[in-house]
């Protein structure tokens, strides 16, 4: 029983990881007052072209950085419209959505012919760290994962320290709340947004190559399945704190294992169809956020300047 428990907590890990990338850019973009409904396409032109360089050039770090460089290209258009043309943010990035699932629908039939090489697939294998691994319970959950779900953890505390901790993260969740007050105190409030937007993409681009190179291990159409527009609610559900981000994307993943695992169990003498349990971590996060939206404390509520245009003029 223990050991079952055990094992479902890691694979709860492994199935949310791509889900904190997700959230961890999305903060990044919110933290600088703009408004990221992009993320779902950003992940999937991670995906996609940090799995069309695992099979071109067959090194597992430069794979890695293709895919955070094409979510970063993503989001750099995203910048391009909103932050120097200041156009809408809402709309920009639906468009970015958009034309990612084209790009990555476009690429898959190349992609979906050209598996990886199992010395690739290897060096995202699972690593179990001495003695820790061997911890009841949670030692298999914390201590026996892939390299990339490790660096997921790493990416949460050091966002969290930066914010917390250091002048550029002060200066951009001033940034977030009054850019006409950090511009004034001298703060460059594009360079910085430029900055985060570009970070978050890159991440994003990340947490979508985690499924085409990692968890999966081969292309499949549409390999995000929303999980891009989940990741923009867990940014409001972990009130944009990249430390509760962790337990969102944990959560989701262990929902989404749960379902897995009841599908073959019986419910009054009825399997209950794949396609409802599928749902139950996508309800659960509506319910949540409704949730949430009745009981909302004025703590925990986005940047002030979220979804605005900075207009250096009208300072």
């Amino acid at each position: 029983m223990m050991l079952s428990l055990a094992l479902f907590l890691q694979v709860a890990l492994q199935t949310g990881t791509h889900i904190l990338y997700g959230i961890l850019g999305g903060i990044l973009f919110e933290r600088a007052g703009q408004t990221n409904l992009g993320t779902e396409g950003m992940m999937l032109l991670g995906a996609a072209f940090g799995y069309l360089a695992g099979g071109a050039v067959g090194n597992p770090f430069l794979a890695v950085v293709c895919a955070g460089l094409a979510g970063s290209a993503g989001a750099l258009i995203y910048a391009l419209i909103t932050i120097t043309l200041r156009g809408n943010q809402v709309v920009s990035g639906l468009v970015l959505t958009t034309f990612g699932i084209g790009v990555a629908s476009f690429m898959g039939k190349y992609l979906a012919a050209s598996p990886l090489s199992a010395d690739f697939k290897a060096a995202f294998s699972v690593i179990s760290l001495p003695l820790l691994s061997k911890l009841p319970l949670f030692g298999k959950m914390l201590f026996e994962q892939s390299l990339y779900v490790y660096l997921s953890i790493v990416f949460a505390f050091v966002l969290w320290a930066y914010y917390r901790y250091t002048r550029w993260g002060l200066n951009i969740r001033a940034i977030g709340e009054n850019p006409a007050a950090a511009d004034a105190s001298g703060i460059n409030v594009t360079l910085y947004k430029y900055i985060h937007v570009l970070a978050g993409g890159f991440l994003c681009g990340m947490g979508g190559a985690y499924l085409s190179l990692c968890f999966v291990g081969q292309w499949q159409e549409n390999i995000t399945a929303g999980a891009g527009w989940i990741s923009v609610a867990f940014v409001i559900f972990c009130t944009w704190s990249p430390l509760k981000a962790i337990l969102c994307a944990w959560a989701f993943g262990a929902l989404s294992s749960l379902a897995l695992k009841c599908q073959s169990v019986p419910f009054f003498g009825h399997i209950i169809p794949g396609q409802l349990l599928d749902m139950i971590p996508y309800l659960a996060t509506i319910i949540v956020l409704v949730a949430m939206g009745l009981h909302f404390k004025k703590e925990n509520q986005g940047p002030s300047a979220l979804g605005l245009s900075f207009f250096r003029e009208e300072r």
